[in-house]
């Protein structure tokens, strides 16, 4: 009887599942490095302002909000594969669509404010995919993944999104190079959106390849199914067991989202707040920029951004190398403090007017600790601590306020900067503190734990909160009340 876990066909599944999380940090990123363009070609020429600027490069993040909304609708009703399916092919044509917004206007004209609209709503498109993504595929891995890895393959989302940021950066800085500013402006943007649709298409094709879920299976009685796919991850000694652990959770069909307390959804909007209200994306985002206000020519900048991405890539491996042994909370802990460091020494050389190699070293301090802990164990958390029957709901809500978050900081961020750039550093500095004292007083440890073990927790929770409920109920019960009961 075969008993062992095939690790090769976790791995398999998960690498499938990981690249939803490349084309997330893929699409998100690919504007860092056709954003002055984009300001050039559309902004300036129509004579529009910052607030112009800032919504434009923003304006995914609006389809991201969408995407996180409906994705646990759309997960729970045709399956995390399906949603999975469907964000692929919304990548592929935002990737197209933005690199030739003036394919529907038949024209390469002067832009326009039409024109600008039509980009705007393919930049959206691929955020609804991004937004589906991050909601779903870290539930997928978290679905199939044996518990004592599953906060490692989990966390190896987080790699595939800073990856993906990686390899745009590169591809990015491979356009731009050697050719004129007026080129990239009018063409080498369009290269940088385009290259999207390849791994968007080798996503969307894998996707077939690969199997629903044990846990949506079982969530709708294809118990069959369910545990052939168990069968062939956990070995068939613990899949039953496995499967019945999952049909006690999931006896009701489906549960009110406020049906385990409101505790449980309070703690996975915050841990989404707090991983964007940190300011992370406004320096992923604008990363070039940064560099090149700091005194960095363009190409300079490029490269100091590769050199950050490639810092992002060695601290998410430190991540996924320890999150199973140390635990979820003192990551994050650790990370915030170190988020803080970086973020007020960023301040503090603004305020003295210093620009230099030790600015980047703060931007660095900055991005690596956000790495090793918020950047992953987020994504970790969200996928864990809801239960089964609400963690389609519960997910799609914390994914929607990440995205809601992380739009109001990016779309902001250029109109708090003319205001003040120290303080906007130490208002980002303030999270990072909040997120520890938030983490160490209501985040509960996960490591080690199985999804049913997670939820025991919280059904715990639920019925001391109702026996609190029914004691007070009591306690105020009148004598008449009584004696008709």
């Amino acid at each position: 009887m075969k008993s062992k876990p095939n690790s090769l066909y976790i791995i398999s599944l998960t690498l499938v599942a990981a690249l939803g999380g490349l084309l997330f940090g893929y699409d998100t990123a690919v504007i860092s490095g056709a954003e002055k363009s984009i300001e050039a070609y559309m902004i300036t020429s129509l004579g529009l302002g910052p607030m112009a600027h800032g919504a434009t490069i923003s304006s995914a993040l609006i389809g991201c909000v969408i995407g996180g909304i409906i994705s646990g609708v759309i997960s729970s009703r045709f399956g995390r594969k399906n949603t999975l399916i469907a964000a692929a092919l919304l990548f592929l044509f935002s990737a197209l669509g933005s690199a030739y917004p003036e394919f529907l206007f038949f024209t390469k004209d002067n832009p326009t404010l039409g024109l600008l609209l039509t980009f705007n709503t393919y930049r959206i498109m691929g955020g609804i995919g991004v937004g589906l993504a991050s909601a779903v595929v870290p539930v997928y891995i978290g679905e199939i993944a044996p518990a004592n890895i599953r906060g490692r393959l989990v966390s190896f989302n987080q790699f595939a999104i800073i990856f993906g940021m990686l390899v745009v950066y590169f591809v990015n800085w491979g356009i731009a190079n050697g050719n004129t500013l007026e080129w990239i402006n009018d063409i080498g943007w369009r290269y940088m959106f385009a290259s999207e649709a390849i791994p968007a298409l080798i996503f969307a094709v894998l996707l077939l390849f690969v199997p629903e879920t044990p846990r949506y299976l079982a969530l709708n009685n294809q118990d069959d199914k369910a545990l052939a796919i168990l069968t062939k991850i956990n070995g068939e000694k613990v899949a039953k067991s496995i499967l019945s652990e999952i049909k006690q959770t999931v006896s009701i069909s489906s549960g009110k989202i406020f049906s385990y307390g409101k505790k449980i959804i309070v703690i996975g909007i915050l841990l989404s707040v707090f991983q964007q209200f940190v300011g992370i994306n406004v320096v992923l985002y604008y990363a070039p920029r940064i560099f090149e206000s700091l005194g960095a020519a363009k190409d300079a900048s490029m490269l100091q951004t590769i050199v950050m991405g490639l810092v992002n890539v060695i601290f998410t491996v430190i991540a996924i190398l320890s999150v199973d042994k140390l635990g979820r909370k003192p990551l994050l802990i650790t990370g915030s403090i170190g988020m803080a460091i970086g973020m007020f020494g960023v301040a503090g050389l603004a305020y003295y007017n210093i620009i230099g190699i030790s600015t980047l070293i703060f931007i660095i301090i900055f991005t690596a600790s956000f790495m090793m802990s918020w950047g992953p164990i987020c994504w970790v958390l969200i996928s864990e601590i809801f239960p089964n029957q609400i963690r389609g709901q519960a997910v799609a809500i914390a994914v929607a306020a990440q995205w809601a978050a992380n739009y109001f900081i990016s779309s902001t961020y250029p109109s708090m900067m003319e205001f003040s750039n120290v303080l906007t550093y130490v208002f980002y500095g303030v999270m990072s503190i909040l997120s520890a004292i938030f983490v160490w007083v209501m985040v509960p440890e996960t490591k080690g734990k199985s999804l049913e073990q997670m939820e025991s927790i919280w059904t715990v929770a639920k019925e001391v909160n109702s026996d609190k409920k029914s004691s007070e109920k009591a306690k105020f019960t009148s004598p008449e009340e009584v004696e008709v009961q």
